[in-house]
């Protein structure tokens, strides 16, 4: 772990006790404890916008190139897409962590590591674009509480964590349309000479190259988009389904304000580990939008962090296992071409 990393995993922790011991341990784990075996159901469900999710990806995938047959399937983007949230949500990654994961669990299942790079890092931009449109929709919602209830300042920061979050996004995009990798590779190659870096410049030029090419397939980039959106609103279930087993239920409405408004705040935060503490604040801010007391609040932010430990853990377990079967099947030669 880095030392950026450390100190920003620090700050969350800090905050996420400091918030939990505002509120008081007590109250916000007797809330918790109202969900009991519920909290298996929210997990469960999750399954269902990870498989958009999926399906967000494989969209993307080019079944044929240069001539090469590829066998990526959906279940094999379903189960880089379960391992890559693994890693984003419990490991001290930031959030580049599970897409270089899920690029190499791709190219470990026959996937050329070019078309790897290139489709994940189109899946992840339209998925961020739709993260966008969802808050937005959020924001729809949050002007009609607003206007009856002044919370003014509360909509000022949920704009700029959508302005932050939007900005961070479109220059994502710029870079990848005028050659990320190329020219990342090149930074790294000043800053860390005194070897031939040729062969990794063209992996990385070829990367680029697959990424403008799916780009000019604008009818996958949409269907994308499209899944990654309807994955965001479906996922407004699952705190819809957590507020229910936590004894506050509220209507669909509200759990999307609450969902959409909360992922925007927590996509803000993105460099910080699992955006610890930053998702229970942004919870707390919302919370009396939809009339929902500040430890039902915390709960249902912990409810989610559940639902990351029981679907994460065994992503990590099968990353691990994966991980030794690959290293196995390279010694033993039996790999496929990943280049």
């Amino acid at each position: 772990m880095t030392r950026a990393a450390l100190i920003l995993l620090s700050i969350g922790t800090a905050l996420f006790v400091g918030l939990l011991a505002w509120q008081g341990f007590g109250s916000v784990a007797s809330a918790l404890a109202a969900a009991g075996w519920g909290l298996v159901l929210v997990a469960a469900f999750h399954l269902v916008p990870l498989v958009l999710d999926a399906g967000a990806i494989s969209v993307l995938f080019q079944r044929q190139h240069d001539g090469v047959h590829h066998n990526a399937t959906v279940r094999d983007a379903l189960f880089a897409r379960w391992i890559g949230e693994s890693v984003n949500s419990l490991l001290p990654a930031g959030q580049i962590g599970g897409p270089v994961v899920m690029v190499r669990q791709l190219s470990q299942r026959g996937m050329r590591m070019r078309d790897a790079a290139a489709a994940v890092t189109v899946s992840t931009t339209a998925q961020a674009v739709a993260q966008i449109v969802f808050a937005l929709l959020g924001l729809l919602l949050f002007g009609a509480y607003a206007a009856h209830g002044a919370l003014h300042d509360l909509r000022t920061a949920t704009l700029i964590a959508t302005g932050v979050l939007g900005a961070m996004i479109a220059g994502f995009y710029y870079a990848q349309r005028h050659g990320l990798f190329g020219r990342l590779l090149g930074v790294v190659s000043k800053l860390f000479g005194k070897r031939d870096w040729s062969s990794l410049m063209t992996r990385a030029e070829a990367v680029d190259t697959a990424v403008q090419g799916i780009y000019r397939e604008r009818g996958r980039v949409a269907a994308s988009f499209a899944l990654s959106l309807v994955g965001w609103i479906v996922g407004t279930v699952e705190v819809w389904l957590a507020l229910r087993f936590l004894g506050h239920p509220v209507d669909w409405v509200d759990a999307l304000l609450l969902e959409s408004l909360g992922q925007a705040i927590r996509g803000a935060a993105f460099m910080i580990p699992g955006s610890l503490g930053v998702q229970e604040g942004g919870y707390l801010l919302l919370a009396p939008l939809v009339g929902l007391p500040p430890d039902a609040a915390l709960a249902l932010s912990l409810a989610k962090r559940a639902r990351e430990i029981l679907l994460g853990l065994p992503g990590l377990l099968v990353l691990h296992f994966s991980e030794r079967s690959w290293q196995r099947r390279r010694a033993t030669g039996r790999v496929p071409a990943v280049d």
